[in-house]
């Protein structure tokens, strides 16, 4: 007896798994990636696994990065500066060089950090957030879906565990962008239906229409 083929949900499903775990090849991983930008449906199936498999990450101990510097400057500049090199040609040469190795080594070493926090979407993927976080800010965009009826508005909570809610603003047309360091892992944003103008308390008072848990990420 041979085994049932897997229906399309199942190989979306399994698809979407191993993407997370990280067992695609290049190629497919990809074209995972260029898909994620435009199915909601699919992106929601990533944050999913994303959030059921983040607990697998708690075996493994931080490492420290490597001092990449030296061999930077190695790579980039080989050939020492002639000692005897004088007057004002020879200083400006200096600062020329010592200005392009600091900016290469910011460059290779410090890129800016642009990292997908969650994606926030209801089950049939018709509403959804995606929350990335962007150097000191974090940055929330609407990517499928309408905004709140009139009279209603979107506002986004952040839950620290065992924690009361904590508003981080509306959601309307344009992104919300908020000062705000990476969230850890375990923390839970959420996104309830509220009066025009936000919660009249400290707290949701409208139904809480999507919720999301930070995965841990490596590195």
């Amino acid at each position: 007896m041979t085994d049932a083929p897997l229906t399309r949900d199942e190989q979306e499903d399994a698809l979407a798994a191993e993407y997370v775990l990280g067992v695609l090849d290049l190629k497919e991983r990809y074209k995972v990636e260029k898909r994620l930008k435009k199915d909601m449906s699919f992106a929601a199936r990533v944050a999913g696994w994303e959030e059921r498999l983040a607990g697998m990450n708690d075996q493994f101990a931080e490492m420290r990065a490597p001092n990449l510097l030296p061999a930077i400057e190695a790579r980039l500049f080989p050939v020492a500066a002639p000692r005897n090199r004088k007057g004002l040609f020879g200083w400006l040469a200096g600062a020329a060089t010592a200005a392009v190795l600091t900016l290469a080594a910011v460059m290779l070493i410090s890129p800016p950090q642009h990292r997908l926090v969650t994606m926030m979407a209801t089950g049939d993927a018709t509403l959804a957030y995606e929350l990335r976080h962007f150097g000191t800010s974090l940055v929330v965009t609407r990517v499928a879906g309408s905004a709140a009826p009139p009279g209603r508005v979107h506002e986004l909570w952040i839950i620290a565990p065992n924690a009361a809610p904590v508003s981080l603003g509306l959601l309307e047309a344009q992104p919300l962008e908020v000062r705000y360091p990476p969230p850890p892992a375990g923390w839970t944003f959420a996104v309830s239906v509220e009066p025009a103008g936000g919660s009249p308390t400290a707290t949701p008072t409208g139904p809480i229409i999507l919720r999301s848990v930070v995965p841990t990420f490596e590195g």
